[in-house]
């Protein structure tokens, strides 16, 4: 088998795979801006808008985080970085956390994973994130989980390369047979182009995936002398967030640009959005040291959902793509279902929904 692509999506599943049994050949270019590398994990599908097919995904995704990280300290993986901190939806409307209360509740009856719900006032919202503006409320999730993209992902391949998964670096390309990697071939039974937002130039002779990199700037403060260990994911009513770490850091994003192309810098425009959101939520971070600002390029699909599955008319080349700003949400449990996939295997749950077909074929 051979993945083509390293990021979250490819290392869940050459990771899958090789626990399989499979023999397993990663393949990247580590071209700048993958997203896991610039990414800080956000594992709370139960407080987002998304409903549906994507939701259930993202919910099932949560759920099996538990599991995936038993399986790794077996394979002597232990500093995954995943960690159940909880979340906070923060708010000065009431009615924005009311909605915010019913849908968690709703789904928390469910997804005995989400934990419990409660609404928090100001003060106690405060007690939990120091930082934050006093006039903001909170609805707490106790279930929310953070993980750091990197971590993780080094986590994923080491383990894999323990069931002896192969790791290579150079430029793939598909051929009949599987691929070439700088021009060498290399024969496989299954492809997965797991590439991210470089997933479109791979496949452009067979299907246009609509899919195209989104540009995100994320940074990371410091707390000297702060130990924020245990503070929670904040979420306010938009794209952006802030998460703590150890170490006294704190990360705050997004941007979400779409129509960047590969222009892999930090820029004003990006750095002061991400720094008026922040500072706008947790004005208590002012004084933070800003030690870094990372770019990233999202692999956003055109209807927003993933790409999963078999190319149309190609059944031995599969997708692991498309993921958005949701990647540590769901390529790690996506990539136990393409592996399952490639492998001939029903998968745990249907993917058809997200089956690259919806797209058109040349």
């Amino acid at each position: 088998m051979i993945v083509i692509g390293s990021g979250i999506a490819g290392a869940a599943t050459a990771y899958h795979l090789a626990r399989r049994g499979a023999e397993v050949v990663v393949v990247d270019s580590e071209r700048p801006g993958m997203a896991t590398a610039a990414g800080a994990g956000i594992v709370s599908p139960w407080t987002s808008r998304r409903s549906g097919a994507e939701y259930r995904l993202a919910a099932r995704a949560a759920a099996y985080y538990p599991e995936l990280v038993a399986r790794l300290a077996e394979d002597g993986q232990r500093d995954t970085s995943y960690e159940v901190i909880g979340g906070m939806v923060v708010s000065a409307d009431e009615d924005e956390l009311a909605d915010a209360r019913r849908r968690a509740e709703t789904r928390a009856q469910r997804e005995p994973t989400a934990g419990e719900v409660r609404r928090l006032d100001p003060a106690q919202a405060r007690e939990l994130f120091p930082p934050l503006a006093p006039e903001l409320g909170a609805v707490h999730v106790s279930g929310a989980a953070r993980v750091d993209g990197r971590r993780f992902r080094e986590a994923l391949l080491a383990a894999a390369a323990v069931r002896g998964a192969e790791h290579r670096t150079g430029r793939a390309e598909l051929t009949g047979r599987g691929a070439r990697v700088d021009g060498d071939p290399l024969d496989a039974d299954a492809v997965v182009v797991a590439a991210g937002a470089w997933s479109t130039e791979l496949l452009a002779p067979l299907i246009d995936l609509e899919v195209s990199p989104q540009r995100g700037q994320i940074s990371h403060f410091e707390l000297p002398g702060i130990d924020t260990t245990r503070w929670p994911v904040v979420l306010p009513v938009s794209s952006h967030y802030l998460l703590a770490f150890p170490g006294s850091r704190v990360v705050a994003g997004a941007t979400r640009e779409t129509g960047s192309g590969f222009d892999h810098r930090v820029t004003a425009a990006g750095q002061r959005e991400v720094l008026e959101h922040a500072l706008a939520v947790a004005p208590g971070l002012a004084d933070a040291t800003l030690l870094e600002t990372r770019v990233g390029f999202r692999p956003a699909s055109a209807d927003g959902a993933p790409l999963l599955g078999p190319v149309p008319g190609h059944p031995r080349l599969l997708l692991a793509t498309g993921f958005g700003p949701a990647g540590l949400n769901i390529a790690p449990y996506a990539g136990s279902l393409v592996a399952a996939l490639a492998l001939g295997e029903e998968p745990a749950i249907a993917v058809d929904e997200f089956g690259p077909g919806r797209f058109a074929t040349r």
